[in-house]
């Protein structure tokens, strides 16, 4: 194993939470490698979960799974109906689906027509959740709901439909298609406001965005609510993180958001994590290889490949290095 962090980046296949590219370091430990990939946004304390993350796989591993697959969802971003339908046949077998609504920028129509895609992709017996990444005040959540349960023939829930707690609340008991919290948890000072309110009926949890598969593991016991593990849009290396997670949960009685790789035109991994049959393997936090040309990389020659641009290997070392400071740590 290199003892030097690697930098990976990849285009997108299609346009996601507003990305065409998406990149990251993989810190190399003891027991694996760990992915830090905070996105460009997000300064040097919210990325501090994200380090804690990283450094929890690569030097302590996860806990004892429960379980050796994961059921998933296909994620369908904001695109066209007839790409939304190829990417749901083209699954791997995935029988949920949660597509991406309220994109700026486009009408109601346009997510209704894809969730009636997805709708005949999936079949009848297949499951439609809705992930609105806090895109609607209170009166939008509650028209684009009663028109979009219609069109995908019965949501499972609907993700995040608007931004503060007591809007969620107010959702979810206005209507019948029940909620689950993502930002109102993970970008929260007091991620419990949503029990107290009794605002979602499902959490959703990311492990590098709260910290680390332990530390989402202590939030889920205190939160008391069904858990969807999901992806903050990572590499392999932070898939198997969340699969880790959903492994080690008591109860998983919903498929996971962990099939996100397909989006990228290139993993970091040497074997991407694809699902079979609507499932993703349980891996250990040093069972995957970063596959060569990642930037930090030698090839068998002694050369570094350059895939990555140096500006941007650059550019994350030193991102690396503030973060580290922040948590207390030296090494750049």
């Amino acid at each position: 194993m290199s003892d030097s962090p690697l930098v990976y980046s990849t285009p997108l296949r299609s346009r996601f939470r507003g990305l065409t590219t998406r990149d990251g370091v993989l810190l190399p430990g003891v027991a694996g490698w760990g992915e830090f990939s905070p996105f460009w946004d997000y300064d040097a304390p919210t990325s501090l979960p994200w380090l804690r993350a990283a450094l929890e796989t690569a030097e302590r591993g996860w806990p004892r799974p429960l379980r050796d697959r994961i059921p998933v969802n296909v994620t369908v971003p904001a695109v066209g109906p007839e790409r939304a339908h190829e990417i749901v046949t083209r699954s791997g077998g995935c029988t949920t689906a949660k597509v991406k609504v309220a994109e700026r920028g486009q009408s109601l129509r346009e997510a209704q027509a894809r969730l009636e895609a997805v709708r005949d992709a999936l079949g009848p017996a297949g499951r439609i959740r809705i992930d609105a990444n806090a895109g609607w005040d209170l009166e939008e959540a509650l028209a684009a709901l009663a028109v979009l349960d219609r069109a995908a023939g019965g949501l499972e829930y609907v993700e995040q439909p608007c931004p503060s707690v007591a809007d969620l609340a107010h959702v979810r008991r206005a209507q019948h298609v029940p909620v689950a919290a993502d930002e109102s948890i993970r970008r929260a000072e007091d991620p419990l406001a949503v029990k107290r309110a009794e605002a979602a009926d499902i959490v959703v949890l990311k492990v590098q965005p709260l910290g680390g598969v332990r530390a989402c593991l202590d939030l889920a016991e205190q939160v008391e609510l069904p858990v969807v593990v999901s992806s903050a849009l990572e590499s392999s290396f932070g898939i198997a993180a969340g699969l880790a997670l959903a492994a080690a949960l008591p109860e998983l009685p919903h498929a996971c958001g962990l099939a996100t790789v397909h989006l990228f035109e290139r993993d970091a991994a040497t074997t991407p994590l694809l699902p079979t049959d609507g499932t993703l393997p349980v891996l250990g936090a040093g069972d995957l290889t970063p596959r060569e040309g990642l930037a930090g990389s030698v090839d068998p020659d002694g050369h570094h490949p350059g895939e990555v641009d140096p500006a941007l290997r650059r550019a994350w070392l030193t991102r690396l290095q503030e973060v580290r400071a922040l948590a207390g740590e030296g090494r750049g």
